[in-house]
C-alpha cells in the first residue's frame, strides 16, 4: 500500500468513527478527499502526457536550412512560403500519393487490375490476393517507419503463411519496396529530414554489386527453407545486440559519422555488399545492414539511421527489379519476374503509396528508443513465426534438421557475438573521438591509436574526467577571486586613526 492510499484509509476510518458520533467534520473530509483525488488524477495525466510527448512527439531532426526557415516564419511571410515551409510534411505525402495513384488507376482501368483481387494464385493456401492488400497496410507502415523494409513483413507472410515460393516472394518484396519505399524516400527528402549521406553513397555502391552477386551466385545454392530461417535468425541476433546497447541510459549518439575517412568508406562499401547479397536472396537486407553498422559501430542516432536505411533500400530495390525484370528475363527457358509477382503488386500499390510515406512521417517524430523497440518486436515475431511454421522438428522431414537444429542456433549465437563485438568496437571508437575532441594533442593519443598502451581504455576513461576538472579550474579561480573581493572591506569604511 502506497503512502497516499494509507493516508486516505486513515482519514476514512477516523471520519467514519466521528460521523457515527454526529461529528460535523464529514463535509470537510469529503472536500479533502476530492482535492487529493483531483491532484492524483492530474499527476497521472501529466505523467502520461509527458511520456507520450517524449517518445511519440519528440520532433523531427531537420536539416539546418529547413530548421532556419521554420524559425524565420513570421506574420509578414507570404502564404506561398508559409505553405511550403510550415506544411511541407503534408505536401511531401500528397505528391507521391497523387502521382502514383493516378498512374495505377489509369493502368487498372486499361488492363482490368480489379480481377486480380479475388484470384487465388496458390491453390495450396486457397487465400485470395486481397489478403495481401491488407497485409501490406502493416508492411508499408513498417517500410516507411523502420529500417526493416516492407520485405521484412511481406517475405515471412508470403512464404510461411501463404505458401508462396521464396523466389516469387523475393521478387514481390523488391517490387513493392521499389514503389513504396521510393515514395517514402521522396517524402523524407521533401521534408528535409536529416540523413547520413556517406552511408547512402558508399553502401549503395557495395549494394549494387552485392545484389547482382546474390541473385546470380548465392540464391541458387541455398534451399528455400534455409533462406527463411537464415533471414530471421541473423536479424534476431542483431536486435538482441541493439537491445543490450540501448540498456545504457542516455548513451551518446551522433547525427553523422565522425572523422570520416578511408576505413569508414571501405566498411560502408563492404556493408552494402553484404546487404545486397541478403536483398538478392530474401528481398530485403541492405537496409538493416546499414542500420546495424550505423547504430552499433558509428553510434548514429536511430532517428538518422532509420530514414537513411529507407532511402538505401529504395535504391537497392530498384536495382533488383531492373536486374530481375530486364537482365534475367527470357522466354525460353522462362526466367525473370514471375507473372504472379506482378499480380500481387497490382493489388497492393494503392495501399503502399499512402501508408509508406505515412510511416516515414510518423517515425520522424518518434523517439529513437521507440524506433529501436519496433525493430525488437518485428524481428522477434518473425523468428517465432518461422520456427512455428517451418517443420524443423518434424521426424518425417530429416532433410530440414541440419538447417533448423544447427543453422538457426549457430546464426543466432554467432550473429549476436558479431554484433556485440561490433558495438564494443563502436564504444572504443566513440571514446577515442571524445578524447580527440577534448584533448587533440595528448601524448597518449598515439599509443591508443597504435594499440601499444595496455591501459588505453582506462586512460580514455580517466583523461576526459581530468580534462573536465582542468576546465573547471579557471571558473573556480574566478569565483574565489570574486568572493575575496566581496569580503574585502573598502578603505573608506575603515575608521580614521
Amino acid at each position: 500500500m502506497t503512502k497516499r492510499s494509507q493516508t486516505l484509509s486513515d482519514k476514512t476510518e477516523s471520519c467514519l468513527s466521528e460521523s457515527k458520533l454526529g461529528s460535523p467534520l464529514l463535509p470537510q473530509y469529503h472536500e479533502s478527499i476530492q482535492e487529493e483525488t483531483s491532484v492524483g488524477n492530474e499527476d497521472l495525466s501529466g505523467k502520461l502526457k509527458k511520456f507520450f510527448t517524449k517518445y511519440f512527439c519528440q520532433g523531427q531532426k531537420l536539416s539546418k536550412k529547413q530548421a532556419l526557415a521554420l524559425e524565420q516564419l513570421d506574420e509578414n511571410t507570404s502564404w506561398q512560403k508559409r505553405l511550403m515551409v510550415k506544411h511541407r510534411q503534408e505536401i511531401g505525402m500528397l505528391i507521391p500519393f497523387v502521382l502514383l495513384q493516378t498512374i495505377w488507376w489509369c493502368l487498372a482501368t486499361k488492363h482490368n487490375f480489379f480481377q486480380y483481387f479475388n484470384e487465388v494464385q496458390n491453390k495450396d493456401s486457397g487465400i485470395p490476393n486481397y489478403y495481401l492488400s491488407f497485409t501490406m497496410i502493416l508492411g508499408a507502415c513498417v517500410a516507411g517507419m523502420t529500417s526493416e523494409g516492407g520485405g521484412a513483413v511481406a517475405f515471412p507472410v508470403m512464404t510461411l503463411l501463404l505458401k508462396i515460393k521464396p523466389e516469387v516472394a523475393r521478387d514481390f518484396s523488391l517490387m513493392v519496396q521499389s514503389v513504396g519505399m521510393s515514395a517514402a524516400s521522396f517524402t523524407i527528402f521533401w521534408m528535409k529530414i536529416k540523413l547520413e549521406k556517406h552511408s547512402i553513397i558508399f553502401c549503395s555502391i557495395g549494394a549494387f554489386f552485392g545484389m547482382i552477386f546474390g541473385l546470380e551466385v548465392i540464391d541458387p545454392l541455398i534451399p528455400a527453407q534455409a533462406k527463411k530461417l537464415g533471414f530471421v535468425s541473423i536479424w534476431f541476433s542483431f536486435c538482441a545486440a541493439l537491445f543490450l546497447l540501448n540498456r545504457e541510459k542516455k548513451r551518446k549518439t551522433y547525427d553523422s559519422i565522425q572523422n570520416f575517412g578511408t576505413w569508414q568508406a571501405v566498411s560502408l562499401v563492404l556493408t552494402g555488399f553484404l546487404g545486397g547479397i541478403f536483398s538478392g536472396v530474401t528481398g530485403s537486407g541492405v537496409d538493416i545492414c546499414s542500420f546495424s553498422i550505423l547504430s552499433l559501430l558509428f553510434r548514429i542516432s536511430e532517428k538518422i539511421s532509420t530514414p537513411t536505411s529507407i532511402v538505401l533500400m529504395a535504391i537497392n530495390s530498384l536495382v533488383g527489379v531492373f536486374w530481375r525484370g530486364a537482365m534475367e528475363y527470357s522466354q525460353d527457358p522462362p526466367n525473370g519476374i514471375d507473372i504472379a509477382a506482378w499480380k500481387y503488386l497490382a493489388v497492393v500499390v494503392p495501399i503502399i503509396v499512402f501508408f509508406a510515406p505515412l510511416g516515414s512521417l510518423l517515425s520522424s517524430y518518434f523517439h529513437r528508443q521507440v524506433l529501436a523497440a519496433l525493430v525488437y518486436v518485428l524481428d522477434t515475431v518473425a523468428l517465432i513465426t518461422a520456427i512455428a511454421v517451418i517443420p524443423i522438428f518434424d521426424p518425417t522431414k530429416k532433410e530440414l534438421w541440419p538447417w533448423g537444429l544447427i543453422m538457426v542456433p549457430s546464426l543466432i549465437v554467432g550473429g549476436f557475438l558479431f554484433f556485440f563485438c561490433l558495438s564494443k568496437v563502436g564504444e572504443r571508437l566513440m571514446r577515442k573521438i571524445e578524447l580527440e575532441a577534448a584533448c587533440p594533442h595528448h601524448p597518449k593519443m598515439d599509443q591508443i591509436e597504435n594499440g601499444s598502451d595496455q591501459n588505453s581504455i582506462e586512460t580514455m576513461d580517466i583523461i576526459p574526467e581530468k580534462i573536465e576538472l582542468e576546465n573547471d579550474i579557471p571558473e573556480k579561480i574566478e569565483t574565489e577571486k570574486m568572493d575575496i573581493e566581496n569580503s574585502v572591506q573598502p578603505l573608506d569604511d575603515f575608521p580614521s586613526r
